[in-house]
């Protein structure tokens, strides 16, 4: 049987069941995906057992999430986990692509939104419009930042908060300075 390491992060296998009940699958459904059998899940998701890189690389594409996600699982000591995330131990989430660095602010994926740190290089955009079914706030820390919100064209700075409710959206910063941003996001959809 395997052993967890009480000092490490278990969050994993809670992650994994809130991404796998955030798309409406049931344990069954993603075992069927996965191939795989539901008490193999079930032992996933309880951090009872550990997935195989193959099985991480499947996991990812069922639930559509980057593997970078399900690799990224810093150590915290243990009073901390579920608590606490320090600015050194933020998860990475994402490929980077399109110049869009993004971290998980939150302890973990279990909550019914996520919070997350992202940073816009300069001159970057937006490769496709986004159209998900989330609800989005976002405070933009510095830089600045130009939005398309269901067609409607907006430029925020420092200090300025916006929202996306179940809307197409885009973003670009063609500013020579970085732009950084806290956004929350529901459901969480990394």
């Amino acid at each position: 049987m395997l052993q967890i390491d009480p000092t490490k992060s278990q969050s994993l296998g809670a992650d994994l069941r809130a991404l796998r009940k955030s798309r409406g699958l049931t344990l069954s459904d993603l075992a069927e995906a996965l191939g795989r059998s539901v008490g193999w899940l079930s032992q996933v998701e309880r951090d009872m057992s550990e997935p195989s890189i193959s099985d991480l690389r499947a996991i990812a594409k069922a639930l559509d999430v980057p593997m970078s996600l399900l690799f990224a699982h810093s150590s915290a000591p243990v009073e901390e986990n579920g608590f606490v995330v320090r600015s050194g131990a933020r998860r990475p989430m994402g490929s980077g692509e399109e110049g869009l660095r993004e971290e998980l602010l939150s302890p973990d994926l279990t909550d019914d939104f996520e919070m997350v740190h992202s940073t816009f290089a300069p001159r970057s955009r937006m490769e496709r419009p986004a159209d998900r079914p989330t609800q989005e706030v976002g405070y933009l820390v510095s830089g600045k930042l130009d939005l398309i919100i269901n067609g409607r064209a907006f430029t925020v700075g420092p200090g300025d908060s916006f929202r996306i409710k179940y809307a197409v959206y885009e973003w670009a910063n063609p500013y020579d300075e970085p732009a950084v941003a806290i956004w929350v996001i529901a459901p969480p959809v990394y």
